[in-house]
């Protein structure tokens, strides 16, 4: 049997390597430390994705084989999943958003914003902005 730990930690390695690189956008004005950490974090999971396998078989759970074939098919699954969801699945985003269900929980689609972060940042400071300048008018 494949290690399930090794087969985990790498579907969820490759699938965020693959999310970092490829699904998430990068501006032109990017500083050298948003673009830094990116490679950071994905040089971290894939540290983390080795150390799990090797502490299977150096607490003798598992074989190298068994590592290397639950590596194998985690990663697999992973980029089979990340294909799946940017071919199938992210064209319908706009359309499961439409839906009176999603619109009761307030579930919109966010996909083409490159940063959610800041955008949400950006949007909450003017309605503020605008909410307080109102709201001085009305006591005048």
């Amino acid at each position: 049997m494949p290690s399930s730990h090794s087969q985990f930690m790498w579907f969820f390695s490759v699938y965020s390597f693959l999310f970092l690189y490829l699904r998430m956008h990068q501006t032109n004005n990017a500083r050298f430390l948003d673009l830094l950490w990116r490679h950071v974090l994905s040089l971290g999971l894939l540290t983390v994705a080795f150390l799990v396998s090797y502490s299977r078989v150096y607490l003798l759970y598992h074989t190298w084989s068994q590592v290397l074939y639950g590596g194998i098919a985690g990663s697999l699954m992973a980029i089979a999943w990340f294909a799946f969801t940017q071919e199938v699945l992210t064209p319908l985003f706009p359309r499961i958003a439409a839906w009176p269900i999603s619109e009761f929980f307030l579930i919109r689609d966010t996909s083409l914003i490159p940063n959610v972060l800041w955008f949400e940042y950006t949007v909450t400071r003017a309605e503020a902005r605008n909410r307080q300048r109102k709201l001085g008018t009305k006591l005048q």
